[in-house]
């Protein structure tokens, strides 16, 4: 705990990155460790690519170095500036931990598509979907550009705020940072393609297992949100109950389904990927279609879930849970 005169204010960590967040989004000239973490994976690669193991042993110790190594090096950011000021300890962990909060980012990507759906600039739309998804966007329509949004919005919120906060809540700011390490690992080397199946197979097996508890935990809270503002919470626990299960991903289908029954509409379904058709499962499939209304509403979704569960967060440290 950092104190200042006697009193404690490791408590203004949270309120004051998700303040950050709300406010700054993600300027895109801001210094960021998460771009930091991009950049050391695309350098160290190659290194554990060339050691005389096989493929899945050394993208497992690539794995373990570098989630270990941004989880140290936050450790050590957080322990010398509390040295140097109880204030300054403070501030330095609420600026780590409002560059593992993506909440507003995620909006706003949502609504550039929503947007460009609303004018009617389909080319623009995909443009814009392309640049949060990963599958193929060019042969989608209006239905599937804003599925594809309202699907990366749901996803992501666990990802993006649920699960950081979750393992700040867990283990501080240096464990939020080494979740963060884990996410962008997934992103960038957990294919299942030819250059990754085996490299990033232990980065893509712990992100599953470190989205595990949050995917499950974020279902309460967007259930609580969909009851204040739409009056589903039951259909959206209903549906996390009979489809949170209907997706490849072990954790994704589970905020997709909360979603899905909160707003009526089905996702998921047949998507190109890498110039293949992937006969994915429907998530809500006895719902209507995804409209460009629904990315707003799954952004009021979003947004309230995720004011939720930092209340959640804040009251407990408060009190000492």
């Amino acid at each position: 705990m950092n104190s200042m005169s006697g009193i404690d204010f490791s408590w203004m960590v949270l309120p004051a990155a998700l303040a950050l967040d709300l406010f700054l989004g993600d300027p895109p000239d801001m210094p960021h460790p998460v771009r930091w973490m991009g950049r050391a994976i695309e350098k160290l690669e190659p290194v554990f690519r060339n050691l005389p193991l096989r493929l899945t042993i050394s993208g497992g110790l690539f794995a373990a170095a570098l989630i270990l190594a941004a989880g140290c090096l936050a450790g050590l950011a957080v322990t010398l500036a509390a040295e140097l000021s109880p204030a300054l300890g403070v501030v330095v962990q609420a600026l780590l931990l409002f560059c593992c909060i993506s909440a507003t980012s995620l909006e706003a990507a949502a609504r550039e598509v929503y947007r460009a759906l609303k004018a009617d600039d389909l080319i623009l739309a995909r443009e814009r979907v392309g640049m949060i998804v990963g599958r193929d966007v060019s042969q989608l329509d209006r239905t599937g550009v804003a599925r594809a949004a309202l699907e990366t919005v749901a996803e992501n919120l666990v990802d993006g705020v649920i699960a950081p906060l979750f393992f700040f809540a867990l283990g501080g700011v240096p464990l939020a940072l080494a979740y963060k390490m884990v996410n962008t690992l997934d992103s960038m080397v957990g294919y299942r393609n030819n250059r990754y199946i085996e490299f990033g197979r232990a980065a893509a097996r712990i992100d599953d297992a470190a989205n595990f508890i949050p995917a499950r935990l974020s279902i309460p809270f967007i259930a609580l949100a969909a009851q204040i503002l739409f009056k589903t919470g039951t259909p959206c626990l209903r549906t996390t109950r009979s489809d949170g299960r209907r997706h490849k991903s072990p954790n994704a289908g589970y905020p997709e389904a909360a979603f899905a029954g909160a707003l009526a509409v089905r996702l998921g379904g047949p998507n190109h990927y890498h110039g293949k058709l992937v006969d994915k499962p429907w998530i809500g499939a006895g719902f209507k279609d995804v409209t460009p209304a629904h990315i707003q509403q799954g952004c009021h979704l979003m947004m309230l879930t995720v004011l939720l569960c930092a209340g959640v967060l804040m009251v407990a440290g408060l009190i000492g849970i």
